[in-house]
């Protein structure tokens, strides 16, 4: 399995790439900048992307959705960010910004899968109302992107719009905190860590 980060924008967004293997079709995670970068790392394993996923609708994790000429997987109730420039924040860097691809709403439990690559939609509102987490189900099982709900040592900000910490904090530990320790998580920003890590020092959770 190949599974890339690549750091995107002026904010150093985690996008990930994720495919089988080389000469394969390709999950984008979160492409919120840098075209050229994300292709670049594509080519470099040969890779064509097939969909995109949104962990949330905010400007920093979107800004390259219509790039790729694929459909974009989103929550339900994160689909009016990607649609109103003052709700995914792109209005205050006078971006404007509005997702123009074919768009796929999930909710909680929902699968995607790309041939052998199955990932479950955990809704963990908070940061925005329709966040989520994707638990890495097929080819492996201790792989969880947590978005911005849940970084190394932190959680995501909850002084936008439609943000709140109680309600993220409430998520994270109904969520995620009964999934095993050794889950590594791949956050939206920040270093990788492990659920068993952040269960023991993550100040937000302790």
């Amino acid at each position: 399995m190949i599974l890339e980060r690549v750091l995107v924008g002026p904010f150093q967004v985690n996008c990930y790439i994720l495919a089988e293997d080389s000469n394969q079709e390709a999950i984008l995670i979160d492409p919120g900048d840098e075209e050229d970068k994300i292709r670049r790392r594509l080519k470099k394993y040969h890779l064509k992307p097939a969909l995109i996923i949104n962990t949330h609708g905010h400007i920093d994790h979107i800004g390259c959705d219509d790039k790729f000429s694929v459909p974009v997987y989103i929550h339900k109730d994160d689909y009016p960010l990607l649609i109103d420039p003052q709700l995914n924040l792109s209005s205050m860097f006078s971006l404007s910004y509005q997702v123009k691809a074919p768009i796929r709403k999930v909710e909680e439990k929902d699968k995607i899968n790309l041939g052998n690559i199955y990932l479950e939609v955990i809704h963990t509102p908070g940061h925005t109302p329709g966040g989520i987490c994707l638990l890495l189900k097929k080819p492996e099982n201790k792989i969880l992107f947590t978005g911005d709900t849940l970084f190394f040592q932190g959680i995501g900000r909850t002084d936008f719009f439609g943000a709140d910490q109680n309600l993220l904090i409430k998520s994270i530990r109904e969520k995620l905190i009964s999934l095993s320790d050794d889950i590594v998580i791949y956050p939206g920003h920040g270093p990788t860590s492990t659920l068993g890590e952040e269960k023991k020092n993550n100040p937000f959770l302790i």
